[in-house]
């Protein structure tokens, strides 16, 4: 992957496919790696799609210290212009969701459309995973045990539909293993993550925004998505009957289809 310079830092991208910009916004522990095949390809036949790696994860710079989502906010700008992009549709999941709405709220001119997926706007009547969840990851990571690791994310981001399918592990699977996030990045992550409220803000963002989300999200639970499409005047919300977190592995098509009609608003 080439590395774009972005102030003081590097950041590694992919772009490909060709249309108008689409940037997407990973979330927690995960890398560009982590959109999948099957839904970058479906993309790609309508946007010059930009999938990138935050801070600390992949060959971009190592992140020292502490880092904030209106930090990676700033750096998620800094790749547009570094790229020489004036605008883009912007799409964030998780934690990306969450920098995708500090993007938005702080530079509006620059995003064409907004899609926030699995996300998490903080304030009254959020919630994130329960306790039992937390610990059951932390453990994972902590064990030194990579498949452990690597098991235990996949089971709480998907669906117990999916959840036993091994072709789709496999692929889960070789994704983790090719670019594996440390764990003192995503520790700092989860601090940006417990940080984040824009639930105050919400209502100054204009610009057509699309909210998606699965029932069975144990990550970030669907109110979420419920609550952050109220907070949006005039957002539409999409929602994923029996669909975990990672609602792209599960509905790669349809989530494509949906960010597709979603650009078609501002073309």
């Amino acid at each position: 992957m080439p590395v774009a310079s972005v102030g003081e830092i590097e950041l590694d991208y992919e772009r490909s496919g060709s249309g108008p910009p689409l940037l997407l916004i990973m979330g927690m522990s995960g890398t560009a790696l982590h959109w999948g095949e099957p839904f970058l390809q479906a993309l790609r036949r309508d946007f010059d799609v930009i999938a990138y790696d935050h801070r600390g994860v992949g060959a971009s710079s190592r992140l020292e210290g502490p880092i904030t989502i209106v930090q990676m906010a700033d750096d998620a700008l800094g790749l547009l212009d570094a790229l020489g992009i004036d605008s883009a549709h912007i799409v964030g999941i998780s934690m990306g969701g969450m920098v995708a709405q500090e993007l938005a709220l702080a530079h509006p001119e620059r995003v064409l459309t907004l899609t926030l997926g699995c996300t998490y706007c903080g304030g009254s009547g959020s919630s994130l995973m329960t306790p039992e969840l937390a610990r059951r990851l932390r453990d994972a990571r902590r064990s030194g045990d990579r498949e452990q690791a690597v098991r235990a994310s996949w089971e709480a981001n998907i669906s117990p539909a999916l959840v036993d399918d091994a072709e789709v592990y496999a692929a889960y699977s070789e994704v983790s293993r090719q670019r594996a996030v440390a764990v003192p990045v995503i520790l700092a992550q989860i601090d940006a993550i417990d940080a984040h409220d824009t639930s105050a803000r919400l209502a100054e963002l204009a610009m057509p925004t699309l909210v998606i989300h699965g029932t069975a999200d144990q990550v970030l639970p669907v109110e979420n998505g419920h609550l952050v499409a109220s907070l949006i005047p005039g957002s539409r919300l999409e929602i994923f009957d029996g669909v975990g977190h990672l609602f792209f592995w599960e509905r790669p098509d349809r989530s494509a289809e949906l960010v597709r009609e979603h650009a078609t608003v501002a073309a």
